[in-house]
């Protein structure tokens, strides 16, 4: 059996409390026929879209990685939704131990690692470690420091965190406070915090995990602040736990979500660490004199953040098609009232519809599916550059290091901003229910939250996207002498443009929006022109930055949207595989068209002030989306199955592989502790108001005397 359709299996869940009779069985057609149904309609193989979503390797890859973790207790995912924060915290550090003994027993590689990661889907303190942590340790580190700090990094010898964020500092890195100043007498640095302000905040394993931090720091040497440089500080005694002499360190309390982690807070009060400590790959200070050699390209540190981002985006479409998952199984499985235009065979007790054929609920709940299919394409594109890139790199060739940077800085915003809307969107599909920690809806949008704000908040990151695409509008719109202009995809659109600030769209009807480059060059016209826009309004206009940062975001997202409709398009286009398999490429085809489509709609203002579509067109525009959703209705269920999420990493009673929704909700509910105390709720009575105080004391909902008062 495929591992996305074996159903989720519970090692060490909570006694059923509440005893439902078993003979009783949901009334009508059972969720596991219905999804039967809609499998049949398919007029494609979900299987062979899935090995060419996934990649054969990949499904092998979670096939075995789930024979090891479905069997694990500490993976067991069956008491979360129950656990409060403190048990949350422990469960997640039970997990990362179990986690790191299991890769090195199994030998896992790199990417079993990162799999068996989004399998388990629970952030805890090691998180930041596997991520920001080694990947600075790896990017920013000479030989000497690799073997210093990452190799024992590597073997989890040491355990570790990354300390960016500062209460009063954020996305604007450039104002952080704390200072790193060297001393050439001890040749040490001074690690300080000279303000409240300054503590560092947010960072994820430093509350009560990590025994190192990467911290960046203000340098100051020779009584100069030369920039931020990333230190690596000792902040815990290994074996007692407790902070060393100097640092104030706690956790920062609960969240919203992500309350598996120990986010944290540290005050550095003239902490000393040696000189080997300045993570100096690019950046190096004398240890004699205090010089500072600053790095030979500053911006040769993008390429960590380039990575980070790759993979932000292609989470997004991890997360997006989880959550499309479950709202398209259940909205099939779901009635609910009538059809008033559709045959009745029993006026006496109309048949109630599946929620799916609602046009209102497809509106919604396909376009989030599409999406998830554009940011498959994207992120794989994102990767390729980045490795381009970095080969480039190694050469010495810089050419794609600003456009790569950009791109992904709009990108990361673009993805992380649509993805948290996908979740909330796929949570009101499924209504009530929805609302239920059962769905898996609740949890994986309050996980997903902090990523539209960490790493740069997702709508002041535009900027730096946006600053790149005003220099190369300057340059070809000016044609200014002595600049290079690397030939790319956003220098072929915005000449395309400049050549023909008039284009218009050629469409004549709905039917003529099938035609992928005609699409491309829709939204390249569109971005173009919002790029020229935002350019006249600061050069000519003489506006302030500040005043015209909403077109700065305009002008990010429509760059954004536009690589997302491009890369999405050369896969229909240029894909030999597609191609190979007709079946794979029609569905496919209709997926870009409404992704492209939709996403013109939600935009029409901007396409239409540009002129490019007038306003007959945007009504065939909206027609010709209606003919998408009607035809995508069968597909619907057939295609989320390809995105292959297991049932496990789903952790949803509604979005189950077998459509038995009911029972599990039943079920979820019979397990609830709650529901295993008795209360005393006598107002006349003060004596403690639970009952059976054992009980209660076992699951921390009271204390260990008889008449402890919650």
């Amino acid at each position: 059996m495929e591992s996305y359709t074996r159903p989720q299996k519970q090692i060490n869940p909570f006694p059923r409390n509440v005893q439902v009779p078993e003979h009783l069985k949901p009334r009508g057609t059972s969720g596991t026929k219905l999804l039967e149904i809609e499998r049949s309609k398919a007029s494609f193989s979900s299987h062979d879209m899935a090995v060419y979503i996934r990649g054969q390797e990949t499904l092998d890859r979670q096939a075995r990685l789930l024979d090891v973790i479905e069997n694990e207790e500490a993976f067991d995912k069956s008491r979360l939704a129950y656990l409060g924060r403190t048990e949350k915290f422990n469960y997640g550090l039970r997990k990362e131990k179990r986690f790191v003994q299991l890769s090195q027993e199994k030998e896992w590689t790199q990417a079993d690692m990162q799999m068996a990661e989004e399998l388990i889907d629970l952030p805890a303190g090691f998180g930041l470690h596997k991520s920001m942590f080694l990947e600075t340790l790896r990017s920013q580190t000479t030989e000497e420091q690799k073997k210093l700090f990452l190799e024992p990094a590597l073997k989890f010898e040491i355990i570790g965190c990354y300390a960016q964020t500062e209460l009063g500092h954020g996305s604007n890195v450039q104002g952080l406070e704390t200072t790193a100043t060297y001393d050439p007498e001890t040749k040490e640095f001074i690690m300080h915090s000279p303000s409240l302000t300054a503590s560092k905040w947010w960072a994820g394993g430093l509350g009560r995990t990590a025994d190192h931090a990467v911290v960046m720091a203000n340098l100051i040497t020779q009584g100069k602040r030369r920039g931020i440089i990333p230190f690596l500080v000792p902040i815990r005694d290994p074996v007692t736990r407790k902070p060393l002499p100097g640092r104030i360190i706690g956790d920062i309390g609960p969240k919203i979500g992500y309350n598996s982690t120990d986010n944290g807070m540290m005050l550095l009060d003239n902490v000393r660490i040696p000189h080997v400590n300045m993570l100096a790959r690019f950046s190096q200070v004398d240890p004699d004199t205090g010089n500072y050699i600053k790095p030979k390209k500053a911006q040769l540190s993008y390429g960590t953040m380039t990575f980070i981002r790759a993979n932000i985006v292609k989470n997004a479409f991890v997360v997006i098609a989880r959550a499309a998952t479950v709202a398209v199984r259940y909205c099939a499985v779901r009635r609910q009232f009538t059809d008033r235009d559709a045959p009745q065979m029993d006026e006496r007790a109309p048949a109630e519809s599946q929620v799916l054929n609602y046009a209102m609920v497809q509106y919604r709940l396909f376009p989030v599916l599409v999406t998830a299919l554009a940011f498959h394409f994207t992120g794989r594109q994102m990767y390729r550059d980045y490795e381009q890139n970095q080969a480039n790199l190694a050469k010495g060739d810089m050419s794609l290091l600003a456009e790569i940077h950009a791109s992904s800085c709009g990108l990361k915003s673009y993805a992380t901003i649509t993805a948290a809307e996908a979740i909330e969107t796929c949570r009101r599909a499924c209504a009530g229910h929805g609302f239920s920690s059962a769905s898996g809806l609740g949890s994986q949008y309050c996980d997903f939250l902090p990523q539209v704000t960490w790493e740069g908040d997702s709508y002041m990151i535009t900027q730096q996207c946006a600053r790149h695409l005003f220099k190369v509008f300057r340059m070809i719109w000016f044609q200014e002498k002595g600049h290079d202009t690397e030939e790319t995809v956003t220098t072929d659109y915005i000449r395309k443009y400049i050549k023909n600030v008039d284009a218009k769209c050629a469409v004549k009807y709905s039917g003529d929006f099938h035609n992928p480059q005609m699409l491309v060059d829709a939204f390249g016209h569109r971005a173009a022109y919002l790029i020229g826009t935002a350019v006249r309004k600061r050069d000519i206009e003489k506006r302030t930055w500040n005043s015209i940062l909403v077109e700065l975001y305009r002008v990010s997202m429509a760059h954004s949207q536009f690589l997302a409709v491009k890369n999405f398009a050369d896969a229909i286009v240029n894909d030999e595989e597609l191609a190979a398999n007709p079946a794979l490429h029609n569905i496919l085809q209709s997926c870009f068209e409404l992704f492209a489509c939709y996403t013109m709609e939600q935009n029409a203002s901007e396409f239409l002030s540009s002129g490019y579509l007038n306003s007959k067109q945007h009504e065939l525009l909206r027609n010709k989306i209606d003919e998408l959703l009607a035809s995508m209705r069968p597909q619907a269920v057939p295609l989320v199955d390809a995105f292959a999420i297991p049932d496990y990493l789903l952790n949803s009673a509604l979005g189950r592989y077998d459509g038995d929704v009911y029972p599990a909700l039943v079920d979820f509910a019979s397990r609830e502790p709650l529901n295993a105390i008795d209360f005393n709720i006598d107002v006349r009575d003060d004596s403690s108001v639970v009952m059976n105080v054992p009980m209660a004391v076992s699951l921390g909902l009271a204390g260990d005397r008889p008449n402890s008062k919650l």
